[in-house]
């Protein structure tokens, strides 16, 4: 049955219900009418609620016809409805009835085609699992050689941990018994230190009683109390205390005159330790590198024409030995020098050499050499802080880039000591602008050493002079080496500061000769105090190590071997910065335990 037809059955059975309902009502209605009739006519008409219920009643009953009639027709109506439901009905049976049909052909159908195909299936399924049972038959025989191979690896290995877990047993067994005999030495040991304890603490009590005895009978003697001879012994000793004070006044006084010397080394210290500069070490010969062997024959030439051509073009001698993939650049003249480095270094770079291409980059990297100067000494007096310099002291100074000095280049010396100097005289409440200028331009004539004879430092005062340096400069620049007495403050600062900058460690160079008879000098001066076992130079000569016998030497002795021993180097050498000499006296006592 479809929703409809069951939509319609409750329709209809909800208006019989109310159909039935209203004839109930009727029924009732109309008993009560003919109850109401049987009674006295008279008193019914004269009574005005038996009238107004009459009147309800019968429109009650008008309504209740209505509504009959209205049910009346709609059971018709639902008739009807329920009519053409029945006729869809039988039409959905046959549609149904049809489709049933149809679906128990196509049933059979695939029943057919499924049974066939069970049927394949099976027959695939007994050659499937025949060949699996064949490749487990060879993978199980496959499995059982390795397992039986692992049996035996694991067997052997396990036999040879067996025999390390045996070795190990029988260490452990000897380990045990050299415990149990250590053990026992120890606790006669401990008896022994007990026995020794208990013999101290009657020897401390024996002391203690002969030291009070003693006591006793010092106050005998004396005739004083501890307590007099106590105040006694204070009154000596503080009148000791006032002579020892008088006297270290009167020596304070006097090391109050000789501070002078004491204060300029600690400003020259405080300068020297505010300004950090490099260690340098360059020389006149420069390496310029190449990429293969190969290229040394062409620097050559045919017949030595191109080695020839550029050591007269470029005035540097140009060594080529047996170094590997290197050649050397040697001349006195280090701008010379970087001129003809940075010449070979093109040529290289564009691997064209002959003459004429010597010449064209030897003009080239003149000129790049001297925009380098420029900008180097464009450099330096920006970080001393100098700005207004004659342009040709710009270029001399710019050539200082590669001049050395003992190793020191001088370019960053002249840094240095202008740093130094500016330090200095902040330090003295001066003003430091001239005197870092006289310190920036005292070595400026090492630009010209080559060129025109004389010192460098006359050499400079006069091209100082020449570019209009004012006279306090030009004073400072010619008596920086004493060639002219120094006349004022700027001169002897300048003077300070350039032996600051040129005397600190690692700063400049000096010949193997002289730092090998300094360095056995040192040891001499130490080796030949009493006592004294092995010394040691260290550091460059920068620290000694005095070991000394300690049988022969004492604590005291060791710090009064080590004054003496500075004193004396203090007095003997002349070196540069400070040597720390250590004294090592070393006892030792050694015992082996079994």
């Amino acid at each position: 049955m479809t929703g409809l037809q069951v939509v319609l059955v409750v329709v209809v059975v909800v208006i019989g219900l109310g159909v039935l309902a209203a004839l109930l009502v009727s029924l009732k209605i109309m008993r009560r009418l003919h109850a109401t009739a049987a009674a006295p006519a008279q008193p019914a008409a004269e009574d005005p609620a038996f009238l107004a219920e009459k009147d309800r009643q019968e429109h009650s009953l008008a309504s209740l016809r209505t509504a009959a009639e209205d049910a009346t027709a709609a059971v018709d109506e639902a008739r009807a409805v329920a009519a053409a439901a029945r006729t869809e009905a039988a039409a959905a049976k046959a549609e149904a009835s049809s489709a049933r049909s149809e679906a128990r052909r196509i049933l059979d159908a695939a029943r057919a085609e499924a049974d066939s195909l069970l049927e394949r299936a099976h027959r695939q399924a007994e050659v499937d699992a025949e060949q699996a049972r064949a490749a487990a038959r060879r993978a199980g025989e496959r499995e059982v050689s390795q397992l039986t191979a692992v049996a035996k690896e694991q067997s052997q290995d396990a036999e040879r941990r067996q025999r390390r877990l045996d070795e190990r047993e029988r260490l452990l067994a000897e380990e045990a018994e050299r415990l149990a005999e250590r053990d026992r030495r120890i606790t006669g040991t401990e008896a022994d230190l007990l026995e020794r304890e208990a013999a101290f603490t009657r020897r401390e009590v024996e002391i203690a009683a002969g030291e009070e005895r003693h006591r006793e009978e010092l106050e005998r003697v004396a005739g004083l109390t501890t307590e007099a001879a106590r105040v006694e012994v204070i009154e000596t000793i503080e009148a000791q205390a006032k002579r020892e004070a008088a006297l270290l006044v009167r020596d304070i006084e006097n090391d109050a005159r000789n501070t002078a010397d004491q204060r300029a080394r600690h400003i020259v210290v405080d300068a020297i330790q505010r300004v950090a500069s490099e260690q340098t070490a360059e020389s006149v010969v420069s390496v310029l590198h190449l990429p293969s062997d190969e290229m040394k024959g062409r620097i050559i030439g045919r017949e030595g024409r191109n080695i020839r051509a550029f050591e007269s073009t470029t005035g540097v001698n140009l060594i080529i030995d047996d170094t590997p993939e290197a050649v050397l650049l040697s001349c006195f003249d280090p701008v010379r020098r970087e001129i003809g480095r940075l010449t070979l270094e093109k040529l290289v770079l564009d691997g064209r050499i002959h003459p004429h291409r010597i010449e064209e980059v030897f003009e080239q990297a003149k000129h790049e050499v001297e925009r380098l100067c420029l900008r180097a000494a464009e450099d330096a007096l920006v970080e001393v802080g100098i700005t207004d310099l004659h342009p040709e002291l710009m270029t001399l100074l710019g050539r200082l880039r590669y001049r050395t000095s003992y190793g020191q280049n001088v370019l960053k010396h002249l840094v240095e000591t202008a740093h130094i100097a500016g330090i200095m005289a902040s330090e003295l409440r001066l003003d430091p602008k001239l005197i870092k200028r006289s310190a920036f331009l005292h070595d400026i004539g090492k630009a010209l050493t080559h060129e025109v004879e004389g010192s460098h430092a006359l050499i400079g005062a006069d091209v100082a002079r020449k570019y209009g340096e004012s006279e306090d400069v030009v004073h400072a620049i010619e008596a920086h080496h004493n060639e002219v007495l120094p006349q004022t403050i700027e001169a002897v600062l300048t003077q300070a500061s350039d032996a600051c900058s040129g005397g600190r460690p690692g700063a400049r160079r000096e010949s193997l000769e002289a730092y090998v008879k300094r360095l056995e000098r040192i040891e001499e001066i130490a080796a030949g105090k009493s006592g004294v076992e092995k010394v040691f130079a260290m550091q460059a000569g920068r620290e000694i190590r005095v070991m000394v016998r300690p049988d022969d030497v004492d604590d005291i002795g060791a710090a009064v071997l080590a004054r003496d021993v500075a004193k004396q180097i203090e007095e003997e050498l002349t070196y540069p910065g400070q040597i720390r000499v250590t004294v090592v006296r070393e006892s030792r006592v050694t015992e082996i335990a079994r």
